[in-house]
C-alpha cells in the first residue's frame, strides 16, 4: 500500500511538471528549432541538436511556468486552466518559481555553450514572453503582436545555433512563423472566446468575434502563405526551396486559407477550431517540407 502511494505521488509530480512546462507545446517549439537547425547546418552535429532540444525545452518550459505563476488567479476563473498545478493548489508559487528559475538558468547555459547568439535570442524570447506579452494579455489585443515575436524566434533560433550568425535566412524563418501566429492565435481566441473572457484576456484584434476580426484572419493567412513562398525565388541567401516544394507549400496554404474563409463566412466556434488545427498542420508540414527539400537537394 505504501509503495502504491509513493508511486502515485511520483506520477502526480511528473504530471504536474509536464503541465507547468506545457510539454506538448514545448516539444512543438523544440521541433521548430531543430527544423531551423537542419536548414542552416552544412553538416549535422548530433550533440548540438541534443543541446538545442534540451536548452530550448528548458526556456519554453520556464516561460510557461512563469506565465502560470503570474496568471494563477486568472487561470482559476477559466475552465481549461483552473486545474493547472498552481491555481489548483497542487504546487506552491515558490516551488513553481524555483522550477522556472532553474530551467531558465539551465536553458541559457546550454544555449550559450552552442554559441552566444543562440543564448541571446533565447534570453530575448523569455524576457518578451514573461515580462511584456503576459502582462499585456489583459490590457490590449496588441499582446498577440508582442507574443508573436518570442513565438517566432524558435524557427530562426535553430539556424543561428547551426551557423552562429543572423542574416536574411533566419530572418525569413522568423517572418514565416511570425505572421503565421496571427491567424493561429486569433482562431484559438475565437474558439475559446467565452473562456478567455472569464479571465479578462483580449485575444481578438477587434475584441469581438465579428467581421473585422474575420477579415484580418483571412488577410494574415494570405500574408503567411506569401511569406512562406519567398525562398523559392532565390532571394533569401542559402535558404531556398525548389518550385516543386513551393507548390506543395502553396497547396497547404490554400487549405489553411479555405478554413480562414470558412470562418469569415460562418463566424462560429467550430470553424475557428478547424482553422486553429489547420494552422498547426500547416506550420508543421511546412517545416518538414523545407527540411526534406534541402536534404533531397543535398543527396542529389
Amino acid at each position: 500500500m505504501e509503495n502504491t502511494r509513493v508511486h502515485t505521488s511520483q506520477v502526480s509530480v511528473i504530471s504536474d511538471l509536464k503541465e507547468i512546462t506545457k510539454m506538448r507545446l514545448a516539444i512543438s517549439v523544440v521541433f521548430s528549432s531543430v527544423a531551423g537547425y537542419f536548414l542552416g547546418a552544412d553538416s549535422v552535429d548530433l550533440l548540438t541538436v541534443v543541446m538545442l532540444s534540451i536548452g530550448g525545452y528548458c526556456l519554453v518550459g520556464a516561460s510557461n511556468a512563469y506565465n502560470q505563476i503570474i496568471e494563477k488567479d486568472l487561470d482559476l476563473l477559466m475552465d481549461r486552466t483552473r486545474n493547472r498545478p498552481v491555481p489548483s493548489g497542487r504546487m506552491s508559487v515558490n516551488t513553481a518559481f524555483v522550477i522556472a528559475s532553474s530551467l531558465t538558468i539551465l536553458g541559457l547555459v546550454i544555449l550559450y555553450l552552442i554559441n552566444p547568439r543562440t543564448a541571446m535570442f533565447g534570453a530575448i524570447s523569455i524576457f518578451l514572453y514573461v515580462s511584456v506579452y503576459t502582462p499585456l494579455k489583459t490590457k490590449t489585443p496588441l499582446s498577440v503582436f508582442v507574443g508573436a515575436i518570442p513565438g517566432a524566434i524558435p524557427f530562426m533560433l535553430g539556424w543561428v545555433a547551426a551557423t552562429g550568425n543572423f542574416g536574411i535566412e533566419p530572418g525569413t524563418l522568423f517572418m514565416i512563423q511570425f505572421f503565421w501566429q496571427f491567424p493561429h492565435f486569433w482562431a484559438l481566441g475565437w474558439w475559446l472566446y467565452n473562456d478567455y473572457e472569464k479571465g479578462g484576456f483580449f485575444m481578438l484584434p477587434t475584441g469581438k468575434k465579428d467581421k473585422g476580426t474575420a477579415v484580418q484572419i483571412v488577410l494574415y493567412t494570405i500574408w503567411t502563405v506569401v511569406v512562406s513562398l519567398i525562398p523559392v525565388f532565390g532571394l533569401t541567401g542559402k535558404l531556398y526551396i525548389t518550385p516543386f516544394s513551393a507548390v506543395i507549400v502553396l497547396l497547404l496554404g490554400l487549405g489553411m486559407l479555405y478554413y480562414a474563409v470558412k470562418l469569415y463566412r460562418d463566424r462560429d466556434e467550430r470553424s475557428a477550431k478547424k482553422l486553429m488545427l489547420a494552422s498547426v498542420s500547416y506550420i508543421t508540414l511546412l517545416q518538414i517540407i523545407y527540411v526534406l527539400d534541402k536534404l533531397i537537394r543535398t543527396w542529389i
